[in-house]
């Protein structure tokens, strides 16, 4: 008898464990569907696609992955714990990569990316050639075969822009009895490649899936507004200079694309609330939770060690002192008005959106980081889980949930994948390095500086537009702090400054974070470094290939240079 196995295989590794298949794999799985139930079943079939979605899944001692589905994000150390936007207090391997240490060996969370991508990549394979035999509607089939081709290139997204070129499959299922001699089915395509194939892929996706979620096409499965994002994303990369594969006026189009379909705009109904609701019109793809499933624990894992919380991923100095003031201008710009004995007032809201501070007002009290005695500090609950900068993350945290023992407890609270200011910045990006801040490109519906300024002019963040006769430099740096402010978190600084090769300044700059000191009524802040010896090497532009996956190759897959 034949069984199915869930596919819990990596590029490599699956291939390699070809030649060992023994008698006792065909022991029958009490926990796992039999293949002829997949292949024949349409209901149990479109479970197994829907579950393309949340798995593979990586399993902590719990059982209970702290990164399901796709990217990194949710309960435990985030990407930007690997950035200038934040440290993580229990490290989790993420010091090593702020350090420039990453190696084969010890890339901690991120070794993931490539094994659970290809994974995905081979089921999708599988199901797709399911497709074709299985009993179901020509109009239905239409709409998986889109939804199947959409989550592959997701995962073909995740090994480009973390490992450069991947390897192409295809439409191949690898079975554990294929041959494992053939160097083809490892080589690496070129990045344009790569990029090419994804986006063909997208393109396809798009001209199946529905504009919208409706009917048995239910929230959270992919749409045509989510493949052509999702293009927009990667045309983007393909013109930034790190790939240097595409140009400016393709990834303006790509974005246009999204624009065009008007469903989506600027949500009105608060940066902050934003994140903790499962649908709103911002909103073009998303992980979501019901309210019979456990929500996912952000604010246990993340919140101030004062309410017996775990610190987590700590906003970095760094990032803060990015922020503007309502002015418009930096901090170190005169007139901005700030006041270094103030230094959280009058700031961009998205700053207290994004940053719990001292002084700031979190779950019934004023949140107390100084020292001494601050209930948020070293000195107060749980001090192991102080903060190493000063600072814990507001932004996704919903003050409805528990900290103390909420792990049974169910909610609401999505994962933003792609939402439309991405969109609009990914439009103005490209639209003023192909045309310039003010020009409106042929058949687009605004310029650049627009663009920004939609995304500026959210309700609760007001702030100043961006004026006219902005230089192209000047736009630039301007479409970067937004970027940088308005995504903070999101998983989308670690590669923003690898694609406009910044990191090399960027990320070698001290991690530093503050420390209040209370006398009396006045309070003074003095700078620190908050985690030693961050630096960057050249090498980490792109991340290393797993040496287990290497291994499993026969050494016929190639490592990234420099490692």
């Amino acid at each position: 008898m034949k069984f199915y196995r869930p596919l819990y295989f990596t590029l490599g590794a699956a291939l390699l464990f070809a030649s060992c298949k023994k008698d006792f794999l065909e022991i029958t799985p009490t926990s796992v569907i039999s293949t002829a139930s997949v292949e024949t079943d349409s209901t149990i079939y479109e479970a197994f696609v829907l579950n393309r979605y949340v798995s593979p899944r990586l399993q902590d001692k719990e059982g209970e992955g702290s990164n399901p589905g796709f990217g990194r994000g949710f309960e435990y150390s985030m990407m930007s714990s690997y950035t200038d936007e934040s440290i993580y207090n229990n490290d989790d391997g993420t010091w090593a990569m702020q350090r420039g240490q990453v190696s084969p060996d010890n890339l901690g969370s991120t070794a993931s990316f490539w094994a659970r991508s290809y994974r995905s990549i081979r089921e999708c394979n599988y199901a797709l050639q399911v497709l074709t035999k299985i009993q179901m509607s020509a109009g239905h089939k239409r709409l998986i075969e889109g939804e199947l081709k959409f989550i592959r290139a997701f995962r073909y997204q995740d090994i480009i822009r973390n490992y450069g070129r991947a390897v192409l499959l295809g439409d191949k299922v690898t079975q554990l009895d294929d041959n494992l001699q053939d160097e083809a089915l490892f080589k690496r395509a070129t990045l344009k490649e790569s990029i090419d194939y994804a986006t063909t892929e997208l393109d396809a996706a798009a001209a199946l899936l529905p504009l919208n979620n409706s009917g048995t096409w239910i929230l959270g499965r992919a749409t045509k507004g989510a493949a052509l994002a999702l293009k927009s994303r990667l045309t983007l990369y393909a013109a930034s200079p790190l790939y240097g594969t595409g140009t400016w006026a393709a990834a303006v189009t790509a974005a246009q694309a999204v624009i065009s379909l008007n469903k989506y705009g600027i949500y009105t109904g608060g940066y902050n609330k934003m994140f903790l609701e499962n649908e709103t019109n911002e909103m073009i793809f998303e992980r979501l939770f019901t309210t019979n499933a456990r929500h996912v624990c952000l604010e246990i894992a993340n919140g101030p060690n004062g309410y017996n919380a775990w610190g987590g991923n700590t906003p970095l100095q760094n990032l803060v002192d990015d922020y503007q003031t309502i002015t418009g201008k930096a901090i170190t710009e005169s007139g901005s008005g700030y006041d270094p004995a103030k230094p959280y007032a009058n700031r961009d809201p998205r700053f207290a959106y994004t940053v719990i501070y001292d002084g700031a007002s979190y779950r019934g009290r004023t949140l107390e980081a100084f020292v001494p005695g601050g209930k948020d500090s070293k000195d107060g609950n749980s001090n192991w889980n102080t903060t190493k900068t000063g600072y814990y993350l507001k932004k996704f945290m919903n003050d409805a949930f528990p900290i103390d023992n909420p792990w049974d407890v169910a909610g609401l609270q999505p994962w933003i994948y792609m939402r439309y200011s991405e969109i609009l910045l990914n439009y103005a990006e490209a639209a003023n390095e192909a045309y310039g801040p003010d020009a409106i490109p042929a058949g687009s519906s605004m310029s650049a500086r627009q663009a920004v300024n939609m995304v500026r002019a959210r309700p609760d963040v007001n702030m100043p537009a961006l004026a006219t006769g902005l230089s192209q430099a000047d736009m630039r740096a301007a479409v970067r702090y937004e970027r940088r402010v308005e995504l903070a978190f999101e998983e989308h600084r670690y590669y923003d400054v690898r694609r406009w090769r910044t990191a090399n300044t960027v990320e070698a700059k001290p991690a530093t974070g503050i420390i209040v000191t209370k006398a009396g009524n006045a309070l003074s802040y003095t700078s620190k470094v908050a985690l030693d010896g961050k630096t960057f090497q050249d090498k980490q532009y792109w991340l290393p290939i797993p040496r287990a996956e290497i291994l499993s190759s026969g050494g016929k897959l190639e490592q990234n240079p420099g490692y």
